[in-house]
């Protein structure tokens, strides 16, 4: 026995001291899956990667990660036209093709998810082209005045009906991909205060109405994700100051006509500089230092 305690205590003395080095533990290799909607896939953002099905950019924030991250295994799953239901189910092309469901990318061994989606599931940019008014306020009809008629906001309500799907997304992806990191990207500021008719032909209650529909859904997101232990990640700060009623060089995100200059083809989406300025506070989130 004091043979035996002897040699215990020399074997510990050595580990402490340094002479027998401890095994480190090997983080497990990066498994980054990317899932969403046009947001996330930068639609017709160029040059693009794939085009007949889901208009994905080779440009798009979770590529530009994936290009600064290098990890192990990457899947860009995000699609243009995705709804939550599309992550169950199958997605039909945009021109061509049928997307597989975006859960299918998700494995054991994902170790970062990032998910930017609910736009498309309330409607939010058909609410915003039916929000258009060639004509001054006051001639013709207010989108906000018919979405609150009698007192009741449908939009609100239709977004807070939404919310807790959010949290069965959370809860789908866990299931699939157990020991990952979920960050719930939300979206980015849209149009500033009072909006900017005639430049974007919306009248200022109504730029209103629409930014305020879209703060009510990032709320939601970010609400969910703090309930189920995800991560949300804020867009809508740091894109303050680059609305669609800023010029070209500025803007981050286009307006109702679409621009070469900015490489943003498609209306009210993020153009390049709107998708290269997410990577920034995506990565902040994951808690990995940029490599750029």
């Amino acid at each position: 026995m004091k043979r035996m305690l002897t040699a215990i205590a020399t074997t510990a003395g050595l580990v402490v001291g340094g002479l027998v080095p401890l095994q480190a533990v090997a983080a497990p290799p990066m498994v980054y899956v990317a899932m969403g909607d046009s947001y996330a896939a930068g639609s017709l953002v160029l040059p693009a990667k794939e085009l007949l099905t889901c208009a994905r950019s080779a440009v798009n924030y979770p590529s530009l990660i994936a290009k600064d991250l290098q990890p192990a295994t990457f899947r860009d799953v995000t699609c243009g036209g995705a709804t939550t239901t599309h992550f169950a189910n199958p997605q039909p092309g945009i021109i061509a093709g049928t997307a597989a469901p975006q859960y299918d990318a998700l494995s054991a061994d994902t170790t970062v998810v990032s998910v930017g989606i609910g736009g498309n599931d309330i409607g939010l940019v058909g609410l915003a082209f039916s929000c258009v008014n060639l004509l001054p306020e006051g001639v013709g009809t207010s989108c906000k005045a018919t979405n609150t008629a009698g007192g009741v906001d449908k939009l609100a309500q239709k977004i807070d009906a939404f919310a807790p799907t959010y949290g069965t997304v959370i809860a789908q992806i866990r299931q699939r991909a157990p020991h990952a990191k979920i960050l719930m990207v939300g979206y980015p500021t849209g149009i500033r205060k009072g909006g900017c008719w005639p430049v974007v032909p919306v009248w200022s209650q109504d730029a209103d109405y629409l930014q305020a529909a879209l703060t009510r859904l990032n709320k939601r997101m970010a609400e969910q994700a703090a309930a189920h232990g995800a991560t949300y990640v804020d867009l809508a700060t740091p894109s303050v100051g680059h609305d669609m009623c800023k010029p070209a060089g500025t803007r981050w995100i286009e307006g109702l006509i679409p621009s070469v200059t900015t490489n943003g083809l498609v209306p009210l989406h993020p153009n390049a500089a709107g998708l290269r300025n997410a990577v920034p506070t995506v990565l902040a989130a994951m808690g990995v230092p940029s490599k750029a």
